[in-house]
């Protein structure tokens, strides 16, 4: 059967602009040995790049790790003069539901339990054959292209055609396969199978048929000066809070605060808090934010907390603004699912629980407001029940925050448990979950010690120059 596939009228993919940042601020972190070691895989990265570009390709620009990584990953590799470009693809609502649908996949869960057959093949091929044409005008023989995620996996014929290096990125995964991971992978395979390179965060991600020769893993970082991981005086993370309506009211003024480009910027939309009154100003806070995304289990922390935590405590769950993440086809249906359980709890619990969205018209505004949440958390956790690495985790440990998650996907190779925070075996054991967290919001010295060697282990483990050098290999093995 030849299925015929209407496709909306598209720009294709857009293009992002990235300022080069001098990698030269990360010395006085990573210390000047590392600061050494940078520098010649910089040195190295850009003889062999020589003129060619390395364009990243992925399905938004705002909202989830991935876009917030290529920000901060690319202005560093442009600041060491890498001609580092990033592409945005674009696609109807059909096309995102049906890649949110692999997606949750990959992780092993059903998603929306819709189909991946014939009809779906050709929708998702349709899009991308257009945005595909569209790449074409800017994609060079020997660039290197980075396709991310399954949005952008059918693109590769057209890399293809353009003479360009090959390099898929799959920032999602399981541990230990099953019928939904095979079906995502089916679905997948005929589009990868031909790529110079694979990237994974973990090794077990890997499906059995990647050539191991091609095989890289590189896990995600951070960038310590971004908006979301800079140092926040309390005075700041104070006036921040109160104008977004969890420390007083929101009628409080406008905050003033600088853009990662030195210019000036202004907050001035509260979070959309969906509920009457604030925390009390001395309660201490327990905080998730993740996209409205199933595998984020927002629900499940809600139910953890409000049925088995009996302390003085609040909960902040806090998400992007449902409409602002051009590629989840899943937040409205989420969130309301976090709202409907939220309205049958008791009048109690319903008090010591807030759920707010973040607004997504300035990724900046965003950041900020975000970095001031996670550092007034007394707890921050990640009740993920299937996570690609989770660099929320990631973002609190540089913020010597103590951080309850689950021990899956990524989160264990950042976490030793006992030593860099607490792990919960099984994330849907809400009763473990509480327990963990009520005991870090009741023993303040075992919180502060978690908290000072996580930060300890972000700063050595979790920053980009890491992230930087294994790219520089990666480089290396795909071009002559």
């Amino acid at each position: 059967m030849t299925y015929e596939v209407s496709v909306p009228p598209m720009m294709g993919p857009r293009e992002v602009a990235v300022q080069a940042v001098d990698p030269q601020r990360l010395g006085p972190v990573i210390g000047s040995p590392r600061m050494a070691q940078f520098e010649a895989a910089a040195v190295a990265a850009r003889e062999i790049l020589e003129s060619r570009s390395v364009i990243n390709v992925n399905s938004t620009a705002a909202g989830g790790g991935v876009a917030e990584m290529l920000q901060t990953s690319l202005a560093y590799a442009r600041g060491v003069g890498i001609d580092a470009r990033w592409l945005v693809i674009e696609g109807d609502a059909e096309f995102f539901t049906i890649t949110k649908r692999i997606h949750n996949h990959l992780y092993g869960g059903p998603g929306d339990g819709g189909p991946l057959g014939s009809a779906e093949r050709a929708h998702y091929e349709a899009i991308l054959r257009t945005n595909g044409e569209r790449l074409r005008s800017v994609v060079r023989a020997d660039d290197v292209v980075i396709l991310h995620d399954p949005q952008t996996a059918a693109l590769g014929e057209a890399v293809r055609a353009c003479g360009a290096r090959l390099v898929w990125r799959c920032h999602v995964g399981r541990d230990d396969g099953n019928e939904y991971t095979e079906r995502g992978w089916s679905f997948l395979r005929p589009y990868l199978e031909d790529a110079d390179a694979y990237v994974f965060s973990r090794r077990a991600f890997a499906p059995a048929w990647v050539d191991p020769a091609r095989l890289h893993i590189i896990p995600p970082s951070i960038d310590p000066f971004s908006t979301k991981n800079e140092h926040l005086d309390e005075d700041v993370i104070r006036s921040l809070l109160e104008f977004m309506g969890f420390r007083g009211l929101t009628g409080a003024q406008p905050v003033l605060f600088t853009r990662r480009d030195g210019s000036p910027g202004r907050i001035e939309h509260p979070l959309d808090v969906f509920v009457t009154d604030p925390p009390p100003a001395d309660a201490p806070l327990v905080v998730q934010v993740s996209r409205w995304d199933a595998m984020k289990d927002m629900r499940g922390v809600m139910l953890a907390f409000a049925g088995h935590i009996r302390t003085s405590a609040h909960l902040l769950l806090v998400g992007p603004e449902v409409n602002g993440v051009a590629d989840d086809s899943e937040a409205v249906t989420v969130l309301d699912d976090c709202l409907a359980t939220w309205r049958m709890l008791s009048s109690d619990a319903r008090a010591r629980v807030h759920l707010a969205c973040l607004p997504m018209y300035d990724t900046d505004a965003n950041s900020l407001m975000t970095n001031a949440i996670q550092r007034s958390a007394a707890v921050v956790t990640q009740k993920s029940l299937a996570e690609g690495f989770g660099l929320t985790v990631a973002e609190a440990m540089w913020k010597q925050r103590p951080v309850v998650a689950s021990r899956v996907g990524g989160i264990p190779d950042q976490i030793v448990h006992g030593v860099h925070g607490l792990l919960v075996d099984d994330p849907h054991d809400l009763g473990t979950f509480a327990a963990e967290v009520t005991r870090l919001l009741e023993d303040h010295h075992l919180a502060a010690r978690l908290a000072a060697h996580a930060h300890r282990r972000a700063t050595e483990e979790l920053l980009g120059d890491h992230h930087l050098e294994r790219w520089a290999a990666l480089f290396t093995s795909v071009l002559p």
